[in-house]
């Protein structure tokens, strides 16, 4: 469309030199209805890429051999293939053999060359002034280089865009290719997670059934230090059973388990006491300004991943966690700061990659990695970095509408 705005005007521009500066007469009506063509289809395709809908190669070839067309019209009229202009056939030929395919761009090229042989022995015949008639190879050559020079140029602007954007769309396409190995990391991951809780499942049940028999066994009954332990032991068991049962919910698997309708404040609040009963931390400055509240769908993988920052956070800063819940605009902020070691430099510049951490065991970084994707998939957005003086600070930033009870709904 840029093109051919810029075609408009330099059409514009040469018949007004050559008609009232070098008085050559020119068919003024008949290429004025062309370039009246090319507005009227610069409108039509405007119109067409503000619906923001994808361009295909059809309307790429269409829209070329259009262009060709109305270049062929001008110079037919203006000479044939003797006007120095009949060069700009190469301009529409280049932009044809980056964007079309190849079977489209030789079929551009066919055209353009049928047009040329075409207008070599068909067009309208310039007049040329009594003044004129002598310098006919001046004013060749003066137009073949205007053309030149107009030509490079806009072979130069045009082709480093195009080039621009297909850099931009291979970007895409290998961010577009890496989320989907990482989210099919994940799926790998779900699936052996999944499998280990159903077989955990036989043995904490076998455990648990072993217990209760204790439990009432006068030899155990007898010794109060040994029922003591024994009912601690079942309340980890059933800990362990819990926590199973969370990790088929969020995997989908669990029955009779649907989603619970809830707030921001509500869950958040839930969440926070949740994870500080399990985890007893020595220090927790927890902070809620989220205000006004809203209604929310309570997602047990969302719970999942936020526990895992505020274990990371725990186990950097065994000491003091600070957790503060915000909003901004229809965003929910959940940072969470800590007064550890802060993050390695490395582990900034790829936050969100698989296996990258400091820790020095096997499986390590992919808590943070989890927390990443899932944040992603649902409109959210992770940030990190290290506080001034020492620790670090995590802010998790998700968008409200992604867990109104609609949107879930929906899906």
């Amino acid at each position: 469309m840029q093109l051919r705005w810029f075609a408009v005007g330099g059409q514009v521009l040469t018949m007004l030199v050559v008609q009232f500066w070098l008085g050559i007469a020119l068919p003024v009506p008949q290429m004025a209805g062309v370039i009246l063509f090319l507005v009227g289809l610069n409108v039509v395709s405007l119109l067409r890429h503000r619906q923001n809908t994808e361009i295909n190669h059809s309307e790429l070839v269409a829209e070329l051999m259009l262009d060709v067309t109305a270049l062929t019209i001008q110079l037919y009229l203006s000479g044939g293939a003797s006007n120095p202009f009949i060069s700009l056939y190469l301009l529409q030929i280049a932009l044809g053999a980056v964007l079309l395919e190849v079977w489209a761009a030789r079929l551009l090229v066919v055209v353009a060359s049928g047009c040329f042989i075409g207008l070599i022995f068909s067009y309208r015949p310039l007049v040329l002034p009594p003044e004129l008639a002598g310098e006919l190879l001046t004013l060749h050559i003066q137009g073949m280089f205007v053309c030149f020079v107009l030509a490079a140029s806009l072979l130069v602007f045009f082709i480093a865009r195009i080039n621009r954007n297909l850099r931009i769309r291979d970007f895409h396409l290998a961010d577009l290719r890496q989320r989907a190995a990482e989210e099919d990391h994940i799926v790998r991951m779900g699936l052996l997670a999944s499998g280990a809780a159903h077989e955990l499942g036989t043995p904490l049940a076998t455990l648990s059934v072993i217990l209760n028999d204790w439990q009432r066994m006068p030899v155990f009954r007898s010794d109060p230090d040994l029922v003591q332990e024994i009912g601690e032991m079942q309340s980890q068991i059933d800990r362990c059973k819990s926590i199973v049962t969370g990790i088929l919910m969020s995997s989908g698997e669990a029955r009779g388990e649907g989603p619970v309708k809830t707030t921001v404040n509500g869950f958040v609040d839930g969440l926070v006491a949740e994870w500080r009963s399990h985890r007893s931390p020595i220090a927790l400055d927890y902070d809620n300004r989220f205000s006004p509240d809203d209604s929310i769908v309570s997602d047990p993988a969302l719970k999942q991943v936020i526990f895992n920052v505020f274990d990371n956070a725990l186990e950097a800063s065994p000491h003091w966690v600070g957790v503060t819940i915000g909003r901004r605009g229809d965003e929910l902020l959940i940072a969470v700061d800590d007064a550890g070691p802060g993050f390695d430099p490395t582990i900034l510049a790829e936050l969100g990659q698989p296996y990258r951490s400091t820790k020095q065991r096997p499986g390590s970084g992919l808590g943070l990695f989890l927390v990443v994707n899932v944040l992603r998939k649902l409109g959210g957005t992770v940030t990190a970095r290290n506080r001034i003086g020492r620790g670090a600070h995590v802010m998790l930033a998700l968008p409200l509408a992604s867990l109104s009870p609609g949107a879930v709904d929906a899906a």
